[in-house]
């Protein structure tokens, strides 16, 4: 059995993983009979953020603790894991992704990856093991690995990809990027949108594909 670690970064599209992304993740890959470790890691969040109304509420919340409510409880420190334990990677995106896993959101193409997030990446790479990352997180891969990547259309930060060392393809939210030499794989989901039903149609391909890399 195929086990994949899926890395959450809280939960909720502003401050966290994005709920949509990061469930349809978990739907496809137990779906295809992939065994799931759900990660994330142990510290502050950035900010929490009113989802009605998309503004900071100075709350202090911490991202493994909201995560495991997507992860029902099952999920274990980013630095309790080991790319010898597991065959895949898969980011979801949010904005959390760019605040909590990385400062994109706040320093763009100068921006820093947390070292455990970093250093796990790393590892599956050196490894020969795939990567999937989705929405904003292809940020990570470009920054990390220079890969190639999609966020689908946004031209800023597709910018910012290409100065951060990596390559930008355009695509549609059907679509994926496939760095065949990195086994980086990647989709724009909400970069794009609209909705649920069009952001599976990417996210199953990716899912399908970073499962044939892995095999």
């Amino acid at each position: 059995m195929t086990r994949v670690g899926v890395l959450l970064c809280g939960c909720g599209m502003y401050d966290g993983s994005e709920v949509h992304e990061a469930t349809l993740t978990l739907f496809f890959l137990d779906r295809a009979g992939a065994e799931i470790v759900c990660i994330a890691p142990d510290i502050a969040q950035y900010d929490v953020v009113n989802h009605v109304n998309g503004r900071a509420t100075g709350e202090k919340r911490q991202v493994l603790v909201e995560a495991a409510r997507i992860a029902r409880g099952e999920i274990k420190d980013i630095k309790q894991v080991t790319a010898s334990e597991l065959d895949a990677l898969i980011l979801p995106g949010g904005v959390g992704a760019a605040k909590n896993l990385c400062d994109f959101a706040l320093k763009g193409a100068d921006c820093t990856v947390r070292p455990e997030v970093a250093g796990l990446i790393r590892e599956m790479h050196q490894a020969g093991k795939p990567t999937g990352f989705i929405c904003i997180a292809p940020t990570i891969a470009a920054k990390v690995l220079g890969a190639k990547v999609t966020i689908g259309t946004d031209r800023a930060t597709a910018a910012a990809v290409e100065k951060m060392g990596g390559s930008h393809v355009t695509c549609q939210v059907d679509q994926i990027a496939v760095d065949e030499e990195n086994k980086v794989v990647s989709t724009p989901a909400y970069m794009l949108g609209p909705t649920i039903s069009k952001i599976a149609l990417g996210i199953e391909k990716l899912v399908a594909k970073v499962l044939e890399l892995a095999s």
